[in-house]
């Protein structure tokens, strides 16, 4: 075999597009011109990245290396916020009484990346690697609230909440799910954000609605902001230094 073909062509000619624009913005007639492609071949592949995020437009309509990219590489390099949540998360679990998580998005799935878990009582178990839909639960309404207006919109196809929902949750900078991905089980979650803004985790409590009542939020929403405010606040000192 080549060396320079895995054997899958659609992924190595995707590469050579992404590859030819590393070097910088380039028309369809440059990718063309650069990979050797076909015209027609070079056009559907970039348009797929640009599906994908990991091709994007500049201002003039060339095409660029997209968002996507940047949010891997930071995902492949040392995991600084799961080193700096566990603490935050057993501080958030002792001051509320109540289990606490961080959520990341895996596209259409969120996933807890850490979890600090009351020691006994009545409580909502969710284990590290456990995946969930992001169409129910304050940790999705999160994860979702800040993305691009056309991702919000087709995340919302399905979903226990609404646009309407979500721009409560983008003013006041918290949601509340109660039964809304599990009957009996109330949560609250906040955003982590990046050193650029842009949220990257949610943060969250989890218990009985018998316990947390019907408000979770009202009672605690503030606790959930600041740890994610803490968490937020040390990525940023780490992209500073």
């Amino acid at each position: 075999m080549d060396k320079s073909s895995s054997g899958v062509g659609v992924l190595d000619k995707a590469a050579l597009v992404l590859s030819a624009l590393e070097s910088g913005p380039a028309t369809l007639a440059q990718l063309v011109a650069s990979t050797h492609l076909a015209r027609p071949t070079a056009h559907r592949l970039a348009v797929a990245l640009e599906f994908h995020r990991l091709v994007a437009r500049d201002m003039q309509g060339r095409f660029v290396l997209g968002p996507r990219l940047a949010e891997l590489a930071a995902a492949a390099g040392d995991d600084r916020l799961l080193a700096a949540a566990g603490p935050i998360l057993i501080a958030l679990r002792d001051h509320t009484h109540e289990s606490s998580q961080l959520f990341r998005r895996q596209g259409d799935q969120r996933v807890c990346v850490a979890a600090a878990e009351l020691p006994m009582g009545l409580r909502d178990s969710i284990p590290v690697g456990a995946t969930m839909s992001m169409l129910a639960g304050s940790a999705a309404q999160i994860l979702l609230a800040w993305e691009e207006p056309e991702r919000l919109h087709r995340g919302l196809h399905g979903a226990s909440f609404n646009a309407t929902m979500l721009s409560a949750v983008r003013r006041r900078g918290w949601a509340q799910s109660v039964g809304e991905r599990e009957l009996g089980v109330a949560s609250v979650s906040a955003p982590v954000r990046g050193a650029s803004g842009r949220v990257l985790a949610a943060v969250s409590i989890s218990g009985p609605i018998e316990r947390m009542g019907k408000q979770p939020g009202r009672i605690h929403g503030s606790a959930v902001v600041a740890a994610g405010n803490r968490l937020s606040e040390f990525l940023r000192r780490i992209e500073d230094n």
